[in-house]
């Protein structure tokens, strides 16, 4: 539904994370757009480290003290293996400023991760906290725009292409 939704648009260039899931996602709406996606690892999701693949309870059982430190520094705890939200957020906004260098226009369209993403909008706009409690669902829509004040959010996390879809009778939400 999203890669129907993008069909039209003046899409210049899309970005992905490497990922799986977000580079089908990105190649459906290539698709949709006439534009091969180019994957880029410093979009991916949050590197969890050690981690990774467990529960909360399995996490907590097995790394307590880990556990510990995650909790207690939510900006600089360096998971081992894996990487601090400080590190991923500087990572996605590195990634940020390389892709305003060479976008091509008038629209880009990055497709990514939910913590990848909100850490970046964090980054990019401090004076609206709201930012970090919005959930960004699978193929949520966020839109930047460029002003001569700047960048500022226009749409955060918004799924109305699932909502239009699923009133016209499709059923579930793809890409």
């Amino acid at each position: 539904m999203l890669a129907t939704a993008m069909q039209g648009r003046p899409v210049g260039m899309i970005v992905s994370s490497d990922l799986p899931r977000a580079y089908e996602t990105a190649s459906a709406i290539g698709d949709a757009v006439g534009i091969e996606p180019r994957p880029d690892e410093r979009w991916r999701e949050f590197n969890m480290g050690i981690f990774q693949g467990n529960t909360r309870d399995e996490i907590i059982r097995k790394f307590p003290d880990e556990w510990r430190g995650f909790q207690s520094n939510y900006w600089d705890f360096h998971i081992p293996s894996g990487e601090s939200r400080r590190m991923m957020q500087a990572r996605v906004y590195g990634a940020w400023q390389a892709l305003l260098e060479s976008a091509v226009g008038p629209e880009v369209v990055v497709v990514s991760h939910g913590g990848a993403l909100r850490m970046l909008l964090i980054r990019l706009f401090p004076d609206f906290p709201e930012i970090d409690s919005v959930h960004l669902s699978n193929t949520s829509v966020t839109t930047l725009e460029h002003t001569s004040q700047g960048w500022h959010p226009a749409q955060i996390a918004s799924v109305e292409h699932l909502t239009v879809a699923s009133n016209d009778g499709a059923g579930e939400a793809s890409a």
